[in-house]
């Protein structure tokens, strides 16, 4: 997508309206785990500041229920923020209304206000397809996004985070905005730089890493990435229905049955345009799904009153031995159960793989969730190439779908 960016269009003495992803965890106290996702949006953030306008920043936090709820208030990130800039960041109670529309018209160049939750309002997340099956849905989600709207002069989507949703802020607002600057910040632009010309044009050998607990949630991932890649490994609890499909044992597993046909189908698929699909040799089997539970590695069958939680030593070693050639690699999803113990050592094991072969040159994606904490508890940050900040939204992009909250902005 050759998108215009913030840099290509003059902010000075505007008001900008930024969507960003500030959907940070916290703790009981509203205390802030992680601030990564507003320290990821600050570049885009200080070059408004820097060229003289003013920024209105809009995010949602968490899952409130269409309604203001205290648990989910930007309020920490506000206070957050201002710490990371050096400045006052002024926090609105509410994201539309006339108090909220008197703050925006005061902002002075190189102010910063946070909008409360988006969230709060139900139709933030009215989809699409029910607003153009109901008009009193369709007047609802456009009234709330023209508020909205008015704020601003320039609109700015920097929250690869939620680019796969029809929510009012991403895609709604900037319709009402049509005839003004519509653009993406630099954290999209580096997403679709490192996405795009990865699957695009990528350096051979390249190598998908594939886990997560099921079949159903990758068939679009594996059906893109046939052709494209050349191996693809596959971990995690969807083994075990390719497992299935090839008429092994899998005893108490997590299996989808009812994808076993699709499963064939894609091994099928695999052979016929040359890309193998690696699967594991042997598995980490537990009597329990807990941790420290009792546990043995296998190979083959899975029997009864066992469970698969993670790839097998063998299975880490042939998969580091793939890795480490690889020129191109896109990583989605844990191989095993990465939050208990002794069960995260696939991960771990592929995490570590996957760092040693960026050192000798590989481009590396990590595609957010599970695959990019295991990055960050190992403190492999800097030995990967990219850690996308979009999990959904990195798997749905490797799937080949459009993203139309994009597609509408500005192209040079």
């Amino acid at each position: 997508m050759d998108k215009k960016t913030v840099a290509d269009i003059k902010v000075d003495g505007k008001k900008v309206l930024m969507r960003v992803d500030f959907n940070v965890p916290l703790d009981d106290r509203q205390n802030i785990t992680n601030d990564n996702r507003i320290v990821q949006a600050l570049p885009t953030i200080k070059h408004v500041l820097a060229q003289g306008g003013s920024l209105i920043l809009m995010s949602h936090l968490g899952r409130p229920k269409g309604a203001p709820d205290p648990t989910f208030s930007l309020a920490p990130v506000a206070k957050r923020l201002g710490e990371l800039l050096g400045k006052d960041v002024i926090f609105a109670a509410d994201c539309i209304g006339p108090e909220v529309k008197a703050k925006a018209a005061a902002l002075k160049p190189g102010d910063v206000m946070l909008l409360e939750n988006v969230r709060f309002h139900k139709e933030e997340t009215i989809k699409d397809k029910a607003a153009k099956e109901d008009a009193q849905l369709r007047q609802a989600k456009d009234d709330f996004a023209k508020q909205l709207a008015e704020l601003a002069d320039v609109y700015v989507d920097d929250a690869f985070g939620t680019a796969h949703r029809d929510n009012a802020s991403m895609y709604t607002v900037p319709v009402m905005m049509e005839g003004k600057d519509r653009v993406i910040g630099f954290l999209i632009e580096k997403e679709l730089k490192y996405l795009g010309d990865t699957l695009e044009d990528p350096q051979r050998p390249f190598v998908a890493i594939l886990g997560g607990a099921k079949v159903s949630d990758k068939i679009g991932v594996i059906e893109n990435l046939l052709g494209k890649v050349d191996s693809i490994l596959i971990g995690g609890a969807m083994a075990y229905t390719f497992f299935k499909a090839q008429g092994k044992q899998v005893g108490d597993s997590l299996c989808e049955t009812d994808f076993i046909d699709k499963a064939n189908d894609l091994l099928k698929q695999a052979k016929d345009t040359g890309c193998a699909i690696v699967l594991p040799s042997d598995t980490a089997v537990a009597k329990e799904f807990k941790a420290g539970a009792e546990n043995k590695v296998v190979s083959g069958d899975i029997d009864d009153g066992w469970q698969g939680m993670d790839i097998g030593p063998a299975t880490r070693e042939t998969f580091a031995e793939k890795l480490k050639n690889a020129k191109t690699i896109v990583w989605n999803g844990p191989m095993g159960v990465f939050e208990m113990a002794p069960f995260d050592a696939g991960t771990k094991a592929v995490a570590l793989a996957v760092a040693e072969a960026t050192d000798n040159g590989a481009r590396s994606i990590i595609g957010g969730g599970d695959s990019a904490s295991a990055i960050a508890i190992l403190e492999l940050q800097d030995r990967v190439s990219h850690i996308s900040t979009g999990g959904g939204a990195s798997l749905e992009f490797l799937e080949g779908k459009k993203f139309k909250c994009l597609e509408i902005l500005d192209t040079k």
